[in-house]
């Protein structure tokens, strides 16, 4: 078994100013939590909004339908974006240390992938991307340039001159748009390690039980992303109930976002672990063609053994037959393994956070009332 990795830090895509500001302010809990930070970054200046309004005496204008994308964003988008993040990075660190300890990067590219993990550290460490994130996140407040085309609260409207709803446009709004890309960055950084990595000398294993050559690791830590897609599919669901309840915009537009969220999220949370495919498919050619040749050389002095023997005492009892049956299941493993490490769970997982958030848009066509009466109607044969 080989040491454990060098580096002198586990791997992490945390850093950066938001960071260390969270740590120093103790809303980053054992260096990786920052769930409180995204609780403070959300929730207050939603407190502050809701305060604002209630002075003014507009809470029911800032409480309507048409403005309930305003309160996904910060109560509900911010947060999951800080879970997904405090859940991700430890199982990361976990599964680049696997992939060292265990072998999976040959001996000789070792000291390669220590520097990778150092340089992503310090990547993630830098200041500037994230004032990058501010600069571009106040040109578009500057601007009046809309993330979206759909979605009443997306944007400023000068009918709307409130000060409760100035202080959601440009700040509620602008920290969410500087989360949006920070978000982009930190999923960028992973992308770019996991393709340096997948450059290394891999020597993965045909037989592993993951049916990923030892990569199955990475499917773990891609269904940590759950949190993030479900803020996708959250933020869409508030954008799109919005625009429905003022009328812009039809139920059916429902369908078509379902099918483009779906393909955003497989580029962004399956799509980095495409880049394992030509190794995962060396991989498996090259341990299919091994295992059929022990197989059949197995096989050829089982038969030379036990097939011309006219004793049958001694075939009862023996060890050759259960080593038989565990051969043909090894090689059942290796004709089994994936050459893309996303399976079903991973899949299955990723579908519900996607569809899941969506589900209350259909009742603007079937209201809950009017399904409960027909859900009786049913029930009792009327």
């Amino acid at each position: 078994m080989m040491a454990p990795l060098e580096s002198s830090e586990p791997f992490s895509v945390l850093g950066g100013p938001l960071h260390h500001a969270g740590r120093w302010l103790g809303l980053v809990r054992g260096e990786t939590n920052t769930v409180l930070l995204g609780i403070a970054l959300g929730w207050g200046p939603w407190l502050l909004i809701l305060g604002l309004a209630l002075i003014e005496g507009i809470a029911d204008r800032m409480l309507s339908m048409a403005l309930v994308a305003a309160h996904a964003r910060l109560l509900i988008v911010i947060p999951l974006i800080f879970i997904s993040e405090s859940w991700v990075t430890p199982r990361m660190s976990a599964c680049v240390a696997t992939i060292a300890r265990y072998g999976v990067v040959s001996p000789d590219d070792r000291p390669a992938l220590d520097a990778e993990v150092a340089r992503t550290r310090r990547w993630a460490n830098w200041w500037w991307p994230e004032v990058v994130c501010l600069i571009l996140a106040v040109l578009l407040d500057v601007t009046g340039s809309r993330l979206q085309t759909y979605g009443e609260s997306s944007t400023y409207d000068p009918a709307r001159d409130s000060l409760s709803f100035l202080v959601y446009v440009h700040v509620g709004l602008l920290v969410f748009r500087v989360l949006v890309f920070r978000t982009v960055w930190k999923l960028a950084l992973w992308g770019w390690f996991l393709w340096r990595v997948s450059r290394l000398d891999l020597q993965l294993i045909a037989g592993h039980p993951d049916r990923a050559g030892g990569l199955g690791s990475l499917e773990g830590v891609h269904e940590r992303f759950a949190p993030l897609a479900a803020a996708l599919s959250v933020l869409e669901c508030a954008a799109l109930a919005e625009s429905i309840a003022t009328g812009t915009l039809a139920v059916t537009a429902v369908y078509p976002t379902l099918a483009l969220l779906l393909l955003l999220d497989g580029v962004l949370f399956l799509g980095p672990l495409l880049v394992f495919t030509d190794k995962l498919w060396a991989g498996r050619t090259k341990g299919v063609g091994l295992y059929n040749g022990l197989a059949a050389r197995y096989v050829k002095e089982f038969e030379a053994k036990w097939l011309e023997s006219t004793s049958q005492d001694e075939l009862l009892g023996t060890p050759d037959l259960q080593s038989l049956a565990d051969l043909a299941n090894a090689v059942s493993v290796v004709k089994g393994m994936r050459w893309i490490t996303i399976g079903p769970r991973l899949l299955t997982i990723m579908t519900v956070a996607v569809v899941g958030p969506l589900m209350p848009l259909f009742l603007f066509r079937y209201p809950l009332a009017e399904l409960a009466q027909k859900f009786f109607s049913k029930l009792v044969g009327f």
